[in-house]
């Protein structure tokens, strides 16, 4: 298989403003303000590029430059038009049309700090390639797990108290207590030390960037680092969101503890081990079960660990749910070659070795396109797609529970390795 284009997409915060050349130009202005003033400081290049604004329901961009093929047309001093569909559509960066572009859905939050920080995180994306630090985003089963739930908001806590502490030695104590929650985990979840650093040195660094470049003082950094913190409590999943939160805040922490250590990290270090490093401490020792409890203690454990057992037994009915559907059920399975995948990151289901549920996506291939609204498996190894078998065919449009499949030209239906399945195979 080649190399996999993974995408993710935020829900805006703002109204149902329309897309057009005036409300795009001061956006595409304070994008360039804002990267202006890095420098090129912050990773040693600057993060200024093309940029493009898109809409999601209707695909029209308007874009800060001309493309390689003259799809956009000069509109007002800007560039307008409207993207393929087989163009992925997120807050991202994307090759399309000869140039490496900026993304940014449309419309941007209203909130002019969420909104700096956006333009900056997705500037991050367009050169992390160049700073050697391309993009990887390894599952993350663990942070849907009731133990490794638990020990990442501990952890949260425990970075929060740290990026408040007044002196010195409160926040070392309170940045122990955080690194001794997270070598819980690794110690629960051999394999979570490299999927989550994975994710880190991805969504975490353009999480960390946009702090960096979007806020103009330490205090508004450290405050959004906190805000970061608190706001993806409520995800329904951490599985791909968790970094959001804790790039901000180890970032500023090595800020602090490490100066250069964006060097290290290019060059393949992971920030909470550089980190623990930098502190004398250790990541390979996890704290007793008492140790635990007791520093838990200290992070309103008690309550959150009711608040998470709560949670489980709900996810439970869920996931059965879902392995009636798609995986005991009938199915149509539909093979990846070269995936182009938009999703929300912040509501994805694992269910163990059979792969991760996402609820909603828009997924293309060289069969074609499918939208899912109700959810689909994908495979661990991003081999394959699979949602409920079809329920209607109208020529190349084919639809089951809560999907819909346009297939490409060549591509048909077939018969699954199970009776009753199905599976999209490439005509003779």
């Amino acid at each position: 298989m080649s190399a996999l284009l993974l995408l993710v997409t935020q829900t805006s915060l703002s109204g149902d403003a329309p897309l057009n050349p005036a409300a795009a130009k001061p956006a595409f202005a304070q994008a360039r303000q804002l990267c202006e003033a890095d420098h090129g400081q912050l990773w040693g290049i600057s993060l200024c590029g093309p940029a493009m604004l898109v809409d999601p329901a209707t695909r029209d961009v308007i874009a800060s430059e001309k493309d390689a093929s003259g799809v956009l047309h000069a509109a007002d001093g800007v560039f307008a038009g409207s993207l393929p569909k087989d163009v992925p559509v997120a807050n991202t960066s994307v090759s399309w049309s000869g140039t490496r572009w900026i993304q940014y859905l449309w419309p941007l939050p209203d909130d002019d700090a969420l909104r700096r920080v956006l333009l900056a995180h997705e500037s991050f994306h367009r050169v992390q390639d160049q700073l050697g630090l391309a993009a990887a985003n390894a599952d993350n089963p663990q942070l849907d797990t009731l133990e490794g739930r638990y020990d990442l908001q501990l952890e949260w806590r425990a970075l929060a108290a740290a990026l408040q502490a007044h002196d010195d030695a409160a926040r070392r104590a309170h940045v122990a207590d955080a690194l001794a929650f997270r070598a819980d985990r690794y110690r629960r979840f051999p394999s979570a030390r490299a999927a989550e650093a994975a994710l880190e040195r991805n969504e975490g660094l353009a999480e960390y960037t946009g702090v960096m470049v979007g806020m103009p003082t330490a205090s508004e950094r450290q405050a959004m680092a906190l805000r970061d913190l608190q706001r993806h409590v409520h995800d329904q999943s951490f599985v791909r969101s968790f970094a959001y939160a804790t790039g901000p805040a180890y970032g500023l922490l090595l800020d602090n503890y490490r100066p250069g250590w964006h060097d290290e990290v290019r060059h393949g270090a992971y920030p909470a081990d550089l980190l623990a490093k930098s502190l004398g401490l250790s990541l390979d020792k996890a704290p007793s079960s008492a140790k635990r409890a007791a520093l838990a203690a200290r992070y309103d454990g008690k309550a959150l660990w009711a608040a998470e057992t709560r949670r489980q037994q709900e996810r439970d009915r869920l996931i059965a749910a879902y392995r009636s559907a798609l995986i005991s059920g009938h199915v149509l399975v539909l093979p990846l070659r070269h995936p182009r995948v938009q999703f929300d990151p912040r509501n994805l289901v694992p269910i163990g070795a059979n792969g991760t549920v996402y609820p909603t996506m828009q997924a293309s291939d060289d069969w074609g396109h499918i939208e899912v609204q109700q959810g689909c498996l994908l495979a661990s190894d991003w081999s394959w797609l699979t949602v409920a078998a079809p329920s209607g065919e109208e020529g190349s449009h084919i639809s089951g529970p809560g999907w819909k499949l346009e297939l490409a030209p060549g591509w048909h239906l077939a018969k699954g390795s199970r009776a009753g399945d199905m599976v999209v195979a490439k005509s003779d």
